[in-house]
């Protein structure tokens, strides 16, 4: 439990923390790999105290040292910890095990936390040791970085490309009413389709439109004066008989009042009764006054 390194000395000194002194030593000789010792007196390498499993010492140590994240071991009196193995990851110091890598994510050799899969891929598995093994999202769905699963692409979005992070919206003039899609649809006759658009949304009334490319409602055109166009129309419709719009941009004609008529159609105004007839409301033609 002593030792002493010079000549002509009158006494010898105390062994060193992390050695252990026979006797007759010239020298302290250091704990081996594996072992360690705070003590001043030992005087084999028995005395020094085997490291617990979770920890290591590296030779001539004086205490042990807790297994760092990403390391284990499970036996005692080791020199080193084992760096965990891929597919598992250790987040926490002094362990004596491993825990298997988490779904969404992958652990490469000595990981101390998963590494989440990258935007487009995703997966279940708990075993996966690179981003490489993480499956690429199919087209007409994402996945977000970390995902354990795809996606379907929301109404109004899509994808026609694997691994994708997010879906793409619609196109002004287009729509997608489906998830999962890989493609959006033209817009519909009589409507116009935002950006992002999960449905054709009618033309107003009082307009109208045959495109299926219309991205806003002012791209839907006015009714002329004469006709009028009711709410998602293709077409605008000529005034019937007996009615008129004398303005453009209606949902419905007007009946000519009582005193006036009109007998053709498309008109902008009614005409005034003729002299010994009588026109009621709505009059297509003047009618003659009884005898």
């Amino acid at each position: 439990g002593t030792y002493q390194d010079e000549e002509g000395k009158t006494a010898c000194k105390p062994c060193k923390a992390g050695s252990y002194c026979q006797k007759g030593a010239a020298a302290a000789l250091p704990c081996d790999g594996g072992t360690y010792s705070s003590a001043t007196d030992n005087d084999e390498q028995g005395d020094c105290v085997p490291a617990a499993p979770g920890s290591f010492a590296v030779t001539g140590s004086t205490q042990q040292t807790p297994c760092p994240k990403g390391s284990y071991t499970n036996e005692p009196k080791k020199g080193e910890c084992t760096p965990c193995s891929s597919g598992t990851y250790q987040d926490e110091e002094r362990k004596t095990a491993c825990k298997p890598c988490e779904a969404g994510g992958y652990c490469a050799v000595g990981a101390a936390a998963p590494l989440p899969c990258e935007a487009g891929t995703f997966s279940t598995a708990t075993d996966l040791t690179a981003a490489s093994e993480c499956t690429d999202a199919s087209p007409g769905h994402f996945a977000t970085t970390g995902s354990t699963q795809q996606t379907a692409c929301a109404k109004g979005s899509y994808t026609n490309e694997t691994r994708q992070g997010e879906c793409t919206p619609c196109a002004g003039g287009t729509y997608q009413d489906a998830e999962a899609q890989t493609a959006c649809k033209p817009c519909e006759q009589g409507s116009y389709c935002a950006a992002g658009a999960a449905a054709a949304l009618p033309c107003d009334g009082g307009t109208y439109s045959s495109a299926t490319n219309n991205a806003e409602q002012g791209d839907c055109t006015p009714a002329d004066p004469g006709s009028f166009a009711v709410t998602g129309s293709t077409a605008q419709t000529p005034c019937a008989k007996g009615s008129f719009a004398a303005t453009g941009g209606l949902s419905e004609c007007v009946s000519c009042e009582s005193g006036t008529y009109q007998d053709v159609t498309g008109a902008t105004g009614c005409r005034d009764c003729e002299a010994g007839s009588y026109c009621a409301e709505g009059a297509v033609a003047p009618l003659p006054c009884e005898a």
